[in-house]
């Protein structure tokens, strides 16, 4: 599985407990696609927001947050890590 981390934007003044929210409905269906979300990050001033996770493809990921209401706007492949 390769790792991803994706970007959402447009999400101003997102909450602690709507980033929960979004982040949960994700893990609900991600098995689905084979996906798996690690871990979000937001900052509420600029409205972007940022997912972790491990999937077959980038497809899949948008897949996901598609069908959660949540389409990606940028999702980058993570083939390095320290």
């Amino acid at each position: 599985m390769t790792e991803f981390m994706d970007v959402h934007r447009g999400m101003k003044g997102i909450t602690g407990q709507q980033l929960q929210e979004a982040h949960k409905a994700d893990l609900a269906i991600e098995g689905e696609e084979r996906v798996h979300f690690k871990q979000a990050w937001a900052d509420p001033d600029t409205g972007t927001v940022y997912c972790l996770s491990e999937a077959p493809s980038a497809d899949a990921v948008q897949r996901i947050h598609e069908r959660t209401g949540h389409p990606a706007d940028e999702i980058h492949p993570v083939p390095l890590t320290v």
